[in-house]
């Protein structure tokens, strides 16, 4: 087996040489390079993507309130349905 080859856990046995501050400054090296690649929305996509999560909550809200009447009129339909607690 050569220097450059992968050990069995997956890393390069350069990488496992690295001291502590060694990794972290790799680490860092490879975030800056990922953060690189990040490409900003233009501010029409901005507002496509805010108005499409904005829907689906509201989407969400409308389906959570319909099934909790629906179980809240089930319950009391179940249990009696009239309150004792004045």
């Amino acid at each position: 087996m050569t220097e450059t080859a992968s050990s069995s856990s997956g890393r390069p046995k350069q990488a496992r040489k690295l001291g502590f501050f060694g990794r972290i400054a790799l680490f860092v090296r490879q975030v800056i390079g990922e953060l690189r690649k990040v490409v900003t929305p233009t501010r029409q996509e901005l507002v496509n993507y805010t108005l499409v999560v904005l829907g689906f909550v509201i989407v969400m809200m409308v389906v959570v309130f319909v099934l909790d009447f629906l179980f809240g009129i089930g319950i009391g339909w179940v249990f009696g349905g009239t309150s004792t607690t004045n």
